[in-house]
């Protein structure tokens, strides 16, 4: 099926920009804290602290809201902005529940530039407790609403690392309510979202210990071909990434050398390399730094080229240098030695040989009306630019769904994809159905702008039927 003409002209249309700051600290870019479930979960107390700042029934619902310290800045002080530290909240229950026992709800995690509650609650909670009697609970995101810092745009991230803050944030903050939702007796628990907030449902689901139902809509495996392949890549400044990647000679430096290490002459690499053995890379950056400049200091020149050359020299056959330096050079070696043993063993070329397009031209003339310095146009060898190859690696090493933990129960997983949707391209990215075995994918037919306004009944239907099925696996016990 061909992507949809909508979602090209819509995205054309929109004035948001992304990341118009740059790729942000690449010490930010710590997703191993989120990465094991356990590890997670257990960073959260089940008594964590949340305030409630409001209680009302109104003539359809009961509303409560509530907020709460962010647990992400606890043990990740100093990545968010002070705007985002304070997580807040909004529940949407019935005015009397049907049984005293069952009490299903679901958490709704926002999509792109969904501020606030309003949408989400008339959309989407409301229509969903008049007809299945399920309530919810809708969090605001890192970076929307109240939570937007003072100098960004709209929904426009100033940083390509906001993404994964973001995405840290929402999965502690998903078990904090979750387990508050457990404490206030109800059950049992959802977990959805649209296209963004479909995604970080997802990865929340990972990082929940108990069976729970999951229902993405419009997202995927991975957030990298969002902003690599599809009409979102149209919003992103290419131009500055590029400068901004070349721009810093040490940075920049040592990532061509985590290429050669991993043998494969492709930033997309060197991306998923710099994540995968963080906080070593950003280690030896430092490094070099510091050598590079008492080394040049005599000769007033910071030639990185001439300054890291007996860095270069390493052997390809020298992986099992033994860490019995007698110097700080020979201990730098023998940490560049490690890397690149590391690198052998991590399967790096399977995941660029997926990513290689079949079609180069497969989205060509996708897009309507035209867009300045469109990537899709104005360079039919785009796709080959290093800082696209770079953001793909880390992309995929951050959001990819492969590499956290399968959610308990498959089972209660039941995607609804859109066929043509030209904002989440499926076609070079793992299906869900390899990464989570027994999950179930539904399709609808139509791109994504118009499956968001034409097919929120079938998210909402789909949402019930998962909640049926928890129900009948997992029966609410009577005590």
């Amino acid at each position: 099926m061909p992507l949809s003409r909508l979602d090209a002209v819509y995205r054309s249309i929109l004035l948001t920009k992304f990341f118009a700051k740059g790729w942000g600290n690449p010490q930010n870019l710590k997703k191993k804290v989120i990465a094991n479930r356990e590890a997670c979960y257990n960073m959260i107390p089940l008594d964590y602290p949340v305030e409630i700042t409001k209680d009302e029934v109104w003539s359809d619902c009961h509303i409560i809201e509530g907020q709460f310290e962010t647990p992400f800045e606890k043990h990740l002080p100093g990545l968010m902005p002070d705007q985002a530290k304070i997580a807040y909240f909004q529940v949407i229950l019935p005015t009397k529940w049907s049984s005293h026992k069952i009490k299903p709800i679901c958490l709704h995690l926002a999509g792109t530039g969904d501020h606030f509650f309003w949408r989400r609650r008339n959309l989407i909670a409301k229509p969903l407790l008049k007809e299945t009697g399920i309530a919810s609970i809708l969090l605001e995101n890192p970076f929307y609403g109240l939570r937007k810092p003072n100098n960004q745009i709209r929904s426009s991230l100033n940083n390509v690392c906001d993404i994964f803050i973001m995405g840290g944030c929402l999965i502690m903050e998903s078990i904090v309510l979750l387990n508050w939702c457990e404490q206030q007796g109800f059950g049992p628990l959802g977990l959805t979202g649209l296209s963004m907030g479909g995604h970080m449902a997802s990865l929340a689901a990972t990082n929940w210990p108990k069976p729970i139902s999951l229902v993405p809509c419009l997202s995927w495996s991975s957030a990298s071909p969002v902003f690599t392949e599809g009409v979102m890549s149209a919003s992103i400044n290419w131009s500055l990434l590029e400068t901004q990647y070349f721009s810093n000679k040490i940075y920049q430096n040592d990532l061509a050398k985590m290429v050669k290490i991993i043998d494969n002459d492709d930033a997309f690499l060197a991306g998923q390399h710099f994540v995968q053995h963080y906080p070593a890379s950003m280690k030896r950056i430092d490094k070099l730094r510091k050598d590079s400049e008492e080394s040049c200091k005599d000769n007033n020149t910071v030639d990185m080229k001439n300054c890291t050359n007996s860095i270069n020299n390493i052997s390809d056959n020298n992986i099992s240098v033994k860490c019995e330096s007698e110097n700080e050079s020979n201990q730098l070696q023998c940490q560049i030695a490690e890397e690149k043993a590391a690198a052998k063993i991590f399967p790096l070329s399977l995941i660029s040989n997926k990513f290689k397009p079949k079609d180069p031209n497969a989205l060509k003339g996708v897009c309507l009306l035209p867009v300045s310095k469109h990537p899709l146009f104005s360079d039919n060898k785009w796709r080959e630019h290093e800082a696209l190859q770079f953001m793909r690696g880390v992309m995929d090493e951050c959001t990819h769904l492969k590499n956290f933990e399968i959610p308990v129960d498959t089972e209660l997983i039941i995607a609804v994809c859109a066929r043509d949707d030209a904002y989440v391209p499926r076609g070079h990215c793992m299906s869900l159905e390899k990464i989570w075995p027994g999950a179930e994918i539904r399709y609808i037919d139509a791109g994504h702008v118009s499956a968001y306004l034409l097919h929120q009944k079938v998210f909402r239907s789909t949402i019930a039927e998962s909640i049926q099925r928890s129900l009948k696996k997992y029966p609410v016990e009577t005590s």
